[in-house]
């Protein structure tokens, strides 16, 4: 039985309430000042996960601190909470564990905490970029676009997510606008492009005027607060909203009939498996970084394989390849955790042409 563990933290103070109810009564700053007091825990027992080739079982291991203490705290302090969550993971018996959410973010994305722990550490990036670049491609065809002719626009195109998403999607588009704050990482990202692709892609910081022309979008930013509401998106625009928290606000679901939203990197994993813990899917579904873990752990591939900010497209191929063999797969489509049906899809799509959308 090959065993791992996955670190998870609460995004939002209300999250804390998903273990432990009755912080829904308490005031957000008092949840916040209490649990960064509290030591990394054992969520739950992950069970029954199988394929024909392995088997594996696992814990989720919380590490108390949300996502803007995450951001907002000395970076040290955080390092040092997501580092004891992997120290519990060692003893809990994991072989390799995964940073969920923010804990992939801070600091050097993963390295310090694998030099201090004695077990493989993943952030689940390689398996994150795969399905999201997928699941976008798939949505889109749905919808009507030809990739060929499509302008896609990457939120958060310098971190480490989003500059794999764009050299994969490079090969594939015509037309790409790469996003983030900071120029020029945007101008060496544009560059490389270039150079290996042979696609001069356009850079900004603006997102607002990026969303204006966008067939498709790939949120990946870091940012703890939505970017992307009604007003910005055209009739027919695809958006694949991969960052936790989202980075879509749920006024475009309620506003936009027009549009569609799919949350990037959700997958379902093979056997009977039980998570005994509620992050909001229906049974047997994961985030793909959560996946990749146990790619690694039922391949026995018990090494560091997704780390820092330079992921490469071979880690993509070689994580995509491993998933196929162990029966992990797209989990349909979900937008702000529900299903959505082909009929739904279909829906939109007319409304878009309704409301002026030309496929392109």
């Amino acid at each position: 039985m090959e065993k791992f563990a996955f670190i998870i933290h609460p995004l939002e103070v209300k999250d804390v309430a998903r273990k432990f109810a009755f912080t829904r009564y308490l005031p957000e700053h008092v949840v916040e000042n209490v649990f960064r007091l509290v030591p990394p825990m054992k969520v739950s027992d992950i069970t029954g996960i199988s394929t024909p080739h392995s088997q594996a079982e696992g814990w989720f291991v919380t590490c108390p601190l949300t996502a803007r203490q995450m951001i907002g705290l000395p970076e040290k302090y955080v390092l040092a909470k997501i580092i004891q969550s992997g120290k519990l993971a060692e003893k809990l018996g994991a072989k390799i564990v995964g940073l969920g959410a923010f804990t992939s973010v801070v600091g050097d994305a993963g390295y310090t905490i694998a030099k201090n722990l004695n077990i493989a550490v993943t952030t689940g990036n390689s398996f994150t970029v795969a399905t999201a670049v997928e699941g976008a491609k798939q949505a889109a065809k749905l919808m009507g676009h030809n990739l060929e002719n499509v302008h896609v626009v990457v939120l958060g195109a310098t971190g480490s997510i989003g500059k794999v998403c764009s050299m994969m999607m490079a090969g594939e588009v015509r037309n790409m606008t790469l996003v983030a704050r900071n120029k020029k990482p945007l101008e060496e990202l544009a560059e490389k492009i270039l150079y290996r692709t042979g696609l001069s892609v356009g850079i900004t910081s603006d997102v607002k005027a990026a969303l204006k022309k966008a067939h498709i979008v790939i949120a990946v930013t870091s940012s703890v607060d939505t970017i992307i509401g009604p007003e910005d998106l055209m009739p027919g625009a695809v958006v694949c909203d991969v960052s936790r928290p989202r980075n879509v606000s749920r006024q475009v679901a309620l506003e936009r009939d027009d549009v569609l939203v799919v949350e990037g990197g959700v997958v379902e994993v093979p056997g009977d498996v039980n998570f005994n813990f509620n992050f909001g899917f229906p049974p047997k579904m994961a985030y793909a970084c959560m996946a990749e873990t146990m790619i690694l752990a039922l391949e026995g591939k018990y090494e560091s394989f997704s780390l820092g900010r330079d992921l490469t497209i071979e880690q993509i191929r070689e994580i995509s390849a491993l998933a196929q063999k162990h029966g992990f797969r797209l989990a349909g489509f979900r937008s702000f955790e529900r299903a959505i049906t082909m009929g739904e899809i279909e829906k939109i799509k007319k409304n878009a042409l309704g409301k002026g959308l030309k496929v392109v």
